[in-house]
């Protein structure tokens, strides 16, 4: 076992959350009217409030699912394949940014901040999330699954 910790299928929620702290890239799973998954390939921010965040466009059939049905799976890989982790929810939904001031846009600059720093030119970011139709999908992990370590 090289002195790695192999965790079986079922983990501490702390473990998981660490592992995706250490990622950005995920696979986001929703389900279609049909109950069939869609799944879309996402980044996504863990932010210190335990939310995943994944800003998703309204125009989009992940977003329709989502308010069709909110369960969600967001499935992280580690580099190699072999470890992985899933996180499940019941998603949020933010209101559509509406207004470059609204609070869904704000929340999009924090989203934006996690996961690049400092834009070059906020009042152009803010026009572009109300042009896109933006919405912040939030994950707060209910169970979670997933093999680490080997």
């Amino acid at each position: 076992m090289n002195g790695s910790r192999v965790v079986g299928c079922i983990m501490d929620l702390s473990d998981a959350l660490s592992f995706v702290a250490a990622h950005r890239n995920a696979i986001l799973v929703t389900l279609k009217r049909d109950g069939r998954p869609q799944l879309s390939n996402v980044v996504y921010h863990l932010g210190d409030d335990g939310l995943v965040r994944v800003s998703i466009t309204a125009d989009r059939a992940k977003y329709a699912n989502l308010r069709r049905d909110p369960r969600v799976s967001l499935h992280v890989n580690r580099a190699d394949f072999y470890g992985y982790v899933v996180l499940e929810a019941e998603a949020e939904l933010s209101a559509v940014a509406a207004a470059g001031d609204d609070a869904t846009v704000d929340e999009l600059v924090e989203l934006y901040r996690g996961l690049a720093g400092e834009h070059s030119d906020w009042d152009d970011y803010r026009r572009a999330m109300v042009a896109d139709r933006r919405v912040v999908l939030r994950i707060r992990p209910t169970h979670v699954y997933g093999m680490l370590g080997g």
